[in-house]
């Protein structure tokens, strides 16, 4: 019989579905639950019950509040085999990559932890005579966290522990495609002791998300995914008044220029391009060899790394590389390879001739030499093992090349040079820039996004932006004169 995901509202389980969807394993195409799809009464119910609970929880002394944090991030660490076991059955990544998925979830948590520190205003005494004025961080209220399939826990973490750090309640509309890591999360936040009604899973498709978006009562969103959905849902909850932080699709680059270290660049290349089979924002997709020759050696190292990638099920300790999400999407990212010869570019790497043993979404890696900016596997966002190379003659003319793309999520280069790698933080019109580190995602300390239509919003994801998306902030002017003081005055007001 088949398990059915419930949504999680108030701390309990909650609803009869009408809809639900099917989950499946990827490593074996086999369906392994299904999962209720919200309508928006579901939605309705979930923002009440949130907002009845939100006020006691801004009200918690903060100190009490920190240690919520503090405990969950022990409970991370003791839970972090059951997460991981969670995300790869759904997700099909390989354990390991689950578990630096959730490391990279805790570092957020960590940052939260310090939200007395965060949440400390300004005070300026004595602006006028007898007059003082402070700033106070408020939060939102209940706030929507609308997350992707690729990183099933550590995007909802990286929102949700600055929502809750902050004093929001969080409703969690995670990826119906893997849904399970979303209420395993549920339950440690109120294990740790986020009251019940604070932290809420409403699972679903497009009905659920359009109910969030429209709801008055949703006074912030986050989300993650593609571009034309973020664009969608910026222009839509924006439109009711909500604040909004929406973040896109990526068409990352990587410079390797003709001083780099080729054995170190092919290494970084591959691993950024292929691991969790490309379904990453922040993967590799681009690389841009600067110099005939330094592409022809690049291109020979990578092939020859490629080739001795093992593919195969997450939970196999041997497998470097898991399956595509769902059999759709491994038909989409295979007809990028096909088709790209016809467009005129080289395939050095066929990953659709790949065979496998079994029923799963599995798809080889691909490796296309000799792309140029107007060809398809350029211009999209494939979300897939495919790694495209573009030869130019210069750095130059690598940088307007990637300055010239509509993504700008990240972007990294590889040489041995330090002014080339100054000039290049400089140059790069991209929200994350690498120095010889393919994928620069920031520490929980700082914040993630992109720009350009990376980002749809003013805000980034996490770290210190996250801690001002999550709140209002208020100024306050007080002055206890005499009262032998007071008089009218209808002048404006002046400190002088």
């Amino acid at each position: 019989m088949t398990t059915t995901i419930h949504h999680h509202i108030g701390g309990a389980a909650y609803g009869t579905p009408e809809r639900t969807g099917r989950v499946f394993n990827p490593a074996t195409g086999e369906q392994t639950a299904e999962v209720a799809f919200a309508n928006a009464a579901d939605v309705d119910h979930a923002i009440a019950v949130a907002a009845q609970a939100q006020r006691a929880w801004q009200d918690m002394g903060l100190v009490k509040r920190a240690g919520v944090f503090f405990r969950m991030r022990e409970l991370l660490v003791q839970h972090s085999d059951e997460l991981a076991a969670a995300i790869t059955s759904e997700h099909g990544k390989v354990l390991s990559d689950a578990a630096g998925e959730i490391s990279r979830g805790i570092e957020n948590v960590e940052f939260a932890s310090g939200l007395v520190n965060l949440l400390k205003g300004e005070h300026s005494t004595q602006v006028a005579a007898g007059v003082d004025v402070h700033t106070i961080k408020q939060p939102i209220g209940v706030v929507a966290c609308i997350t992707p399939f690729n990183f099933p826990a550590m995007v909802p973490l990286w929102m949700s522990a600055s929502a809750l750090a902050t004093g929001n309640a969080v409703i969690l509309k995670p990826s119906e495609k893997d849904p399970s890591s979303a209420m395993i999360l549920a339950r440690l936040w109120e294990e740790a002791g986020v009251p019940p009604g604070v932290f809420n899973v409403v699972h679903g498709d497009k009905e659920a998300v359009d109910a969030l978006l429209d709801a008055p009562g949703i006074g912030a969103v986050s989300f993650v995914g593609s571009t034309p959905i973020a664009r969608s849902i910026y222009a839509r909850a924006a439109a009711t008044g909500k604040r909004v932080q929406a973040l896109g699709g990526a068409k990352n680059h990587m410079i390797v220029m003709p001083d780099a270290d080729l054995d170190m660049a092919a290494d970084a290349a591959v691993s950024a391009a292929y691991g969790s089979a490309g379904e990453r924002c922040m993967a590799i997709s681009v690389l841009v060899a600067v110099g005939e020759a330094t592409a022809d050696a690049v291109v020979a190292k990578i092939a020859e790394r490629a080739a001795g990638l093992t593919i195969g099920a997450g939970t196999d300790p041997s497998s470097q590389m898991g399956p595509l999400i769902t059999a759709e999407h491994r038909e989409k990212v295979a007809g990028y390879v096909t088709d790209a010869p016809a467009e005129g570019a080289e395939v050095v790497i066929d990953g659709t001739a790949a065979a496998f043993d079994s029923d799963g979404y599995f798809l080889g890696v691909s490796l296309v030499d000799r792309v140029t900016p107007e060809m398809k596997v350029y211009r999209d966002e494939i979300f897939g093992p495919v790694l495209s190379v573009v030869r130019v003659e210069t750095y130059e003319e690598a940088v307007d090349l990637i300055n010239a793309n509509s993504f700008a999520n990240g972007t990294a280069i590889f040489t041995r040079d330090g002014a080339t790698s100054r000039r290049f933080a400089d140059d790069i019109h991209v929200g994350m820039v690498g120095v010889n580190v393919p994928l620069p995602v920031p520490i929980g300390a700082y914040s993630f996004g992109g720009w350009k239509d990376s980002l749809f919003g003013d805000s980034h994801i996490y770290g210190p932006e996250s801690i001002h998306f999550y709140t209002r902030s208020k100024v306050v002017t007080t002055r206890w004169p005499d009262a032998s003081e007071s008089q009218i005055d209808l002048g404006f007001p002046s400190n002088h």
